[in-house]
């Protein structure tokens, strides 16, 4: 499950992992990253079991999963976007999936529970990145900023206190966004059948570690328009044709042409799974045109 639990509060102690596997909070009793590429990543632990990992208390620099030696406890070999851990947390990144942190005891950050386990609530991934770690073998990096705290996050990041920590990475201020993510089974089953190439331009993002869609609805979601969550008022686009859509720069015939003011655009792409209804074109089409 993705996002907050029924019964589960934030600050929550556990005493070990078997705790946190029952709790349904995180469910692998060895690795650090619950979840893969198809789902994202539902929970990590921040433990310290990396050199590279920075704790901040609402930011956190957390390094990805792989290349470390289990006796010695450094790191021996190059990280890769591929391990399912990794993608997991990419996924989360280019969808907006909150992700559940839980902290374990540790000595290197005064964040951490003086013992046990402690859940501390919902982080967004705000940028990933790679860097050659401490030990001498590129990593890679997630910045986790928590999604409870934007007014500290804020402060914090006036102060120059909590680095990107990535390579090539620019200082900035923190703006608090939030990113609505309704019913993610249809827009992912949407996306999944189009394989992320967009139904207008036919565009394909591709980024380190997967590939990029957005879910676009026909007919607007929420007052006035009042549209459904369905496969059927749901197109796969890339952010530019999502954008010129929503806006009624684009717009859907009945016959599924994509029309650009008078002019033609070309057919709609489509698959034989995805079925779109005419009442939800129509209804996008009247908000724009006469």
């Amino acid at each position: 499950m993705i996002g907050e639990l029924p019964g589960i509060a934030v600050g929550q102690a556990f005493p070990n992992r078997r705790a946190l596997h029952d709790a349904g909070v995180h469910r692998p009793l060895q690795a650090g990253i619950c979840g893969t590429r198809q789902t994202g990543a539902e929970s990590i632990v921040v433990s310290g079991g990396y050199a590279d990992d920075e704790d901040y208390g609402v930011v956190i620099i957390y390094t990805g999963h792989g290349g470390r030696d289990p006796e010695t406890q450094k790191q021996v070999a190059e990280q890769s976007l591929t391990d399912s851990g990794n993608a997991a947390l990419v996924t989360s990144y280019l969808e907006g999936f909150p992700v559940r942190v839980v902290r374990g005891a540790q000595a290197r950050s005064p964040h951490a529970p003086a013992e046990g386990y402690r859940y501390d609530g919902l982080f967004g991934i705000a940028s990933f990145g790679s860097k050659m770690g401490v030990d001498g073998f590129r990593v890679w990096q997630f910045r986790l900023e928590a999604m409870s705290q934007p007014e500290k996050l804020s402060e914090l990041d006036s102060q120059g206190d909590s680095p990107v920590a990535m390579e090539g990475a620019s200082p900035r201020k923190f703006v608090a966004t939030q990113r609505i993510v309704r019913n993610t089974g249809v827009a992912r089953q949407v996306k999944a059948w189009h394989v992320d190439h967009c139904q207008v331009c036919g565009t394909r993002l591709v980024v380190p570690g997967g590939t990029y869609s957005e879910a676009a609805h026909i007919q607007a979601l929420g007052a006035p328009h009042n549209g459904p969550d369905v496969v059927g008022n749901v197109l796969c686009l890339c952010p530019n044709c999502h954008v010129l859509f929503d806006a009624g720069a684009l717009y859907l015939r009945d016959d599924l042409v994509v029309m650009a003011g008078e002019s033609e655009v070309g057919p709609l792409r489509l698959d034989s799974r995805h079925q779109i209804r005419l009442e939800f074109v129509r209804s996008h089409r009247s908000r724009w045109r006469q």
